[in-house]
């Protein structure tokens, strides 16, 4: 086991990808019977970390294409400020190579316009498949669909982008 308190954040960024009729996208993560995050029902928005020196909205354009197939997305709003969450102590040492106790991430809401035929949560070049299905949520169903240690993240982000959501 690694010692939580000296372990950095990982920066990571996410997606609210919010649809016409103000539901939220979220994908069932692939790998979810071996992943080292623990257990849960494994759904989620998309997020992923930043690469070194990239932007957080051209981290967060890039991973919501890479996960989704999506370009058709207008960027609306932005998170007031970074949220963090930390990994369940058995799993720090584990997850990421034990480089990190849990992320901190800026989190996104954009307006899906394009059609439903653009979503691919297929495998691309260079990027492992993200997601195996997804689908299409309210926001009171959100927070219940993610891993437990993730959920007052979530709720954050709901209370942030709910005015947002209800376009």
């Amino acid at each position: 086991m690694t010692e939580q308190e000296g372990l950095p954040y990982r920066p990571c960024v996410g997606v609210m990808l919010i649809n016409g009729e103000g539901r939220v996208f979220v994908g069932r993560r692939a790998e979810r019977g071996d992943a080292p995050e623990g257990v849960g029902t494994w759904w989620q928005m998309p997020q992923g970390g930043l690469d070194p020196g990239e932007e957080p909205e051209a981290g967060a354009r890039r991973e919501l294409a890479e996960e989704t197939g999506v370009r058709s997305a207008r960027f609306v709003a932005r998170a007031r400020n970074w949220l963090t969450y930390d990994l369940p102590s058995e799993l720090v040492g584990i997850a990421w190579e034990g480089r990190y106790r849990g992320q901190k991430q800026m989190w996104f809401a954009a307006r899906f316009e394009g059609p439903e035929s653009e979503i691919n949560i297929g495998p691309r070049e260079g990027h492992e498949q993200e997601f195996d299905a997804w689908q299409w949520v309210s926001l009171q169903e959100l927070p219940a669909l993610v891993v437990p240690f993730k959920r007052e993240v979530y709720l954050s982000v709901i209370e942030e982008f709910a005015a947002v959501a209800s376009w």
